[in-house]
């Protein structure tokens, strides 16, 4: 039966959300579906997160900026840069939305590889701008010779690890986009999946910035720390990119909830680790599952896999829909694979049934 406002708040109160974290999180979704369809996080927030959620509602009748510069210095300590380094943003997805704003134009191209994720062409077009697409090559990566080819470039957008296939662009590879780069063109890596990584060819590009004045690095909170309805991000850049960021920025655009959330989770390791180690796990038994049943995926550095139907997804997705089990929509670029969300155990063992069923 799905939580009141008020029950979810007289829970909170008492102290009792950590114990109560897996209930809560299914509660909030309607009966007997499995949804693996957003890349959420099964597990919700960190209990240090929750508990940090119950004791701001003391705030919330005061403006975030206090809690604002707070998660900013965490933020700044963690990669080792200033705080006029970092922005904050209503999910990583406002991140996106600033780039396109301070950096495209008519007269400026996005560039971006087939398929990704889409919103920042969204945000271009808005503004006028031409969306570039390039494939991605052989091996799922980002063909970043072609993509820097592109003449007119204001942005290019690299999805690293990649939504939705799952795969990385090698560490050398980043490394050479980013060195070879016309100073003109910002190149904007989008590091969600981040956390999830564990090929020893992907590294973060983070350490990067301090050198190179057209790098922006985005992570989100919706992903490994279990944010995704509190919209909590930030972005990781020199000072005067950050300064013509904010200047597209609204106010205040992180609310307080996030914010302390987001300081907690940063501050939970551990947390993390489980996450990953849960995530990991639950993914290498569906991948064994589905290799039984001769369905092969891309190998996956993040929360979901991308399946070879051999087939049109289309169909596949609404008789999965019809069994109370929501996967990943079709994406043009790919329209045979399906792209699946890493639940939990008892999720995937719905959606490996199901799915038995639907091929069948």
């Amino acid at each position: 039966m799905p939580l009141s406002r008020r029950a979810f708040a007289q829970l909170l109160g008492t102290g009792a959300a950590a114990a109560a974290l897996p209930r809560l999180v299914l509660a909030a979704r309607p009966s007997g579906i499995v949804r693996l369809s957003a890349n959420e996080n099964p597990y919700g927030p960190s209990p240090a997160a929750i508990a940090a959620l119950r004791d701001a509602f003391g705030l919330v009748a005061r403006y975030p900026d206090e809690e604002a510069d707070l998660l900013a210095a965490d933020v700044a300590k963690l990669h080792g840069v200033s705080t006029d380094g970092v922005i904050l943003g209503n999910g990583s997805s406002e991140i996106l939305k600033l780039v396109a704003a301070a950096f495209t134009s008519s007269s400026r191209k996005l560039v971006m590889a087939s398929p990704t994720f889409e919103a920042i062409a969204r945000y271009a077009r808005a503004g006028g701008a031409e969306a570039v697409t390039v494939p991605l090559d052989g091996s799922y990566a980002h063909d970043t010779a072609k993509m820097a080819a592109v003449a007119g470039a204001g942005v290019i957008y690299v999805c690293n690890p990649n939504n939705p296939t799952g795969s990385i662009t090698p560490a050398a590879t980043m490394r050479s986009l980013i060195e070879s780069a016309a100073p003109s063109t910002m190149i904007l890596v989008d590091e969600a999946y981040h956390h999830y990584a564990a090929n020893p060819s992907y590294e973060s590009v983070v350490p990067m910035v301090k050198t190179r004045p057209n790098l922006i690095v985005a992570r989100t909170f919706s992903k490994i720390y279990g944010m995704a309805g509190l919209r909590a991000g930030y972005a990781v850049a020199q000072p005067e990119v950050i300064r013509k960021l904010d200047e597209q920025k609204a106010w205040d655009s992180m609310n307080v909830m996030a914010l302390v959330a987001a300081r907690a989770s940063l501050a939970d390791n551990a947390y993390v680790a489980e996450g990953r180690r849960k995530n990991s796990a639950t993914k290498h038994d569906l991948v064994a599952r589905l290799d039984g049943l001769g369905y092969k995926t891309i190998p996956s550095e993040t929360n979901f896999v991308m399946i070879d139907l051999r087939r049109e997804a289309r169909a596949v997705i609404g008789a999965m829909r019809e069994r109370r089990v929501h996967v990943g929509r079709v994406f043009p670029a790919m329209p045979r694979h399906l792209r699946v969300t890493i639940g939990t155990p008892e999720e995937m063992a719905r959606f490996v049934e199901a799915f038995q069923e639907v091929v069948s």
